[in-house]
């Protein structure tokens, strides 16, 4: 007989079987099935779209830093905007017509030996023109122009003066719009040449105390003259300057050919026919001293000279069509004594160097020839960047735009060609930014990170060289103490140690990694490296008695009675250890003088100065590893740590139930098949230590040198982003420079990261066995 019994919605009503209890079966309703299904489809969408906008997000930043960083090595243009006549003709003498433009780019100029002529651009349209007659009651048979800013000139005439004069640019508002009114200025002219000779060839330069000029007369003779104003009995100035000449000639043994003075009228620098280049200090007008000549290109006539913004870089030019840049080179580092030496090379002219005219913001410059082609040039990268081909009439004058975003060239037929250019970015390649660069005043070419300077003659230096380095060494001397420590203290801990004081220690530890890594550079910086450099020799005598005090330690205990030593848990000697290390390092510290006498000499600095040439900066790599090294060991740690805890129990236990030790059971069981998740808590350890910011940012002197050496600071990547970004101007090469260094970081991390991981699960299937 069977009776039914009502078992609910979600139980089935089964026959009772005589004399026994019938059986009851729980299924799950159809309805929550299908919600439960639905709650797994959507988690599985969650997770993934979640792991897809991580990923996308990384692409993201990856994407934003090219497309930041690719400007840098864009390629410049030159586009020619204008061509008209000027009427400066070419005289048959080699300096016989210059041209300009303003600043804005709105108005050129030509100077002839015969005119001066405004012009409207791009059109040409000719807006004024001074005649030199209405100057000058001579003859102009040379102009020059003085170097550095501003539009300042000196014109040569037949019997042996120089009219010095200005160019004026005026801005004004008429209508709303901007009106640039052009002016000459001409100041008193000055005998040059005592012997009222044709002038031919002259070299100029406007100062406070009056003009300088460097003159060569037709008859092969090259005088120096300065003039000065001079006051009248009744301390009124005079209309007449007093003028210092001195002769050249009987210094120089061969014909002069090209001739260049510096911006505040300190060298001379004269070419000759022969190929070589004579340098003059002429601060005293009357005892000009030859400091140096070299050998430009034997047999190959030196034909334009023009100093680079700061005065320090000649850039020559010769009738072979070839360009370099000389400097006068220090003997050594520390020496005084320079010698003239080529610095750079550019790409060769198919003609002679006719026109040089240097950038007034950067180290660049442009050069024609006599084919009629111009070449724009960077010194520092030692590159030709543009070159823009000739139509076989010779290029009489160069002007590079004030800005460098343009030019003018005036051929032998009194021809303009105005052109724009698009070079944003010169300072830039890869051997700038990561191959040694001769920079100027240098002994040789180095590795140097130099963003900023004081003057606007400054030449940037943007090698990330110094940087990457930085960045490895903080990281190496980071990891050689965190390493040992937080390895070696997960595998106690995990192997050796209570439970239940493992269970109190590892969130201890963890919370380390909460502390705020500015926090811990301030200490690291106003705190522990003062410190460090009082007790520094009591910190090298912790290295010697701290582990000997452990040793000494560790083998008392072993004759400590075993009934004294089981009142221990197992695992907890470790705690009397803490008062041995303690007091080591008070013994050391009570006896920092005493081991610094015994083993530094009484002055561990000087120690070091002259036995290793090292010298020790308060805030050095020693702070910085302590520091970081203290901020990674929690990471490295907790992720160890996990790795040996999750090595199956029953397998540790039966090794020890074979009969192996601890030791032998953590060298060949655990440890092996833990290494994958060691491995990763390494090169995660490394990836934090090289994108570390704050504590190298206020703990190490950010100084961008390539040392070894513990004692002195370094400059990384991240700290120099920091560092510099607040400064950078938008879209500049020290703003993309910075992007650049972001993307190496987010490259090496990435490739670091994926090649640990690839590694991992390497290591993972080969001892799986375990």
């Amino acid at each position: 007989m069977s009776r039914d019994v009502s078992l609910g919605p979600s139980q089935l009503t089964v026959p009772e079987s005589a004399g026994q209890p019938t059986p009851v079966i729980f299924l799950e309703p159809v309805a929550r099935r299908a919600v439960r299904r639905s709650l797994d489809i959507l988690a599985r969408l969650v997770i993934q779209l979640g792991g897809t906008g991580v990923i996308l997000s990384i692409l993201a930043i990856f994407i934003f830093l090219v497309l930041e960083v690719a400007p840098l090595f864009f390629s410049p243009t030159a586009k020619e905007t204008g061509r008209y006549e000027s009427g400066a003709f070419v005289q048959g003498l080699p300096q016989s017509a210059l041209t300009g433009l303003d600043e804005q780019q709105e108005i050129g100029f030509t100077i002839s030996t015969e005119r001066i002529s405004f012009y409207a651009l791009p059109s040409g349209r000719v807006l004024k023109q001074e005649f030199n007659d209405a100057l000058i009651p001579a003859t102009a048979t040379a102009v020059a122009r003085a170097q550095g800013k501003g539009e300042r000139f000196g014109l040569g005439t037949a019997d042996g003066r120089i009219l010095p004069f200005t160019i004026d640019f005026r801005s004004s508002f008429e209508s709303g719009n901007r009106v640039i009114t052009p002016s000459v200025v001409a100041g008193v002219a000055f005998q040059a040449d005592p012997r009222k000779k044709k002038i031919v060839r002259l070299a100029y330069q406007a100062t406070e105390a009056g003009p300088i000029v460097a003159v060569l007369t037709d008859e092969g003779r090259l005088w120096l003259s300065a003039a000065r104003s001079s006051l009248r009995p009744d301390g009124t100035p005079s209309s007449v300057p007093e003028v210092t000449s001195l002769e050249l000639t009987g210094r120089i043994a061969e014909t002069v050919t090209a001739l260049a003075m510096d911006s505040r009228a300190e060298n001379l620098s004269v070419g000759t026919a022969g190929g070589h280049l004579y340098h003059f200090d002429v601060r005293e007008i009357t005892q000009p001293i030859l400091i140096g000549n070299a050998t430009v290109a034997s047999g190959a006539a030196v034909r334009v000279l023009s100093y680079l913004i700061g005065d320090r870089a000649l850039v020559v030019g010769t009738e072979t069509g070839n360009v370099s840049v000389w400097m006068p080179v220090p003997l050594s580092s520390e020496s005084n004594v320079t010698k003239l030496e080529s610095i750079h090379r550019f790409a060769a002219h198919p003609a002679p160097i006719t026109a040089i005219s240097p950038s007034q913001r950067d180290k660049g410059f442009i050069t024609g020839d006599a084919g009629g082609n111009i070449f724009v040039h960077y010194s520092t990268s030692e590159q030709t960047l543009i070159r823009i081909p000739g139509d076989g009439t010779p290029i009489q004058s160069l002007m590079f735009a004030p800005k460098a975003n343009g030019a003018l060239a005036l051929d032998g037929n009194g021809r303009q060609r105005a052109y724009a250019i698009n070079n944003p970015h010169p300072e830039i390649t890869l051997a700038t930014l990561f191959r040694p660069v001769w920079y100027e005043g240098y002994d040789r070419p180095a590795h140097v990170w130099q963003s900023s300077g004081a003057s606007d003659d400054f030449e940037p230096k943007f090698g990330l060289t110094p940087l990457i380095f930085g960045t490895l060494k903080g990281t190496i001397y980071a990891l050689l103490l965190a390493v040992p420590l937080a390895v070696l203290a997960a595998i106690y801990t995990s192997m050796f140690m209570h439970p239940d004081l493992r269970a109190k220690i590892k969130p201890v530890i963890e919370i380390m990694a909460a502390l705020p890594t500015v926090v811990l550079g301030f200490l690291a910086g106003l705190w522990m490296a003062p410190l460090l450099e009082r007790i520094f020799p009591a910190v090298i005598g912790m290295v010697v008695v701290v582990p000997i005090s452990v040793v000494v330690a560790s083998l008392i205990w072993q004759f400590v009675p075993r009934g004294v030593r089981n009142r221990l848990r197992p695992g907890a000697e470790f705690l009397l250890l803490i008062p041995v290390i303690a007091g080591a390092m008070a013994f050391c510290i009570s006896q920092n003088l005493w081991i610094e006498s015994l083993m530094f000499g009484a002055n561990y600095k000087e120690w070091l100065a002259s036995t290793f040439g090292l010298r020790y900066d308060q805030r050095n790599a020693l702070v910085v590893g302590f520091a970081m090294g203290f901020a990674i060991i929690p990471i490295i740690f907790s992720i160890s740590e996990e790795a040996l805890s999750n090595v199956p129990k029953n397998l540790i236990a039966g090794s020890l139930a074979l009969g192996a030790t601890r030791w032998q059971t953590l060298a060949r069981l655990v440890f092996i098949s833990a290494s994958p998740g060691i491995f990763s808590a390494l090169m995660i350890g490394f990836g934090r230590a090289v994108g570390e910011t704050m504590i190298v940012l206020m703990a190490t002197g950010n100084t961008p040198i390539m040392d070894w050496s513990l004692f002195n600071g370094f400059r990384t990547l991240s700290a120099n982003i920091a560092v510099e970004i607040p400064e950078a101007p938008h879209a500049g090469t020290l703003y993309r420079t910075l992007f650049l260094a972001a993307l190496l970081l987010f490259v090496v991390t990435f490739v670091l990261n994926t090649g640990a991981e690839v590694i991992r699960q390497r290591l993972r299937r080969k001892y799986s066995q375990f």
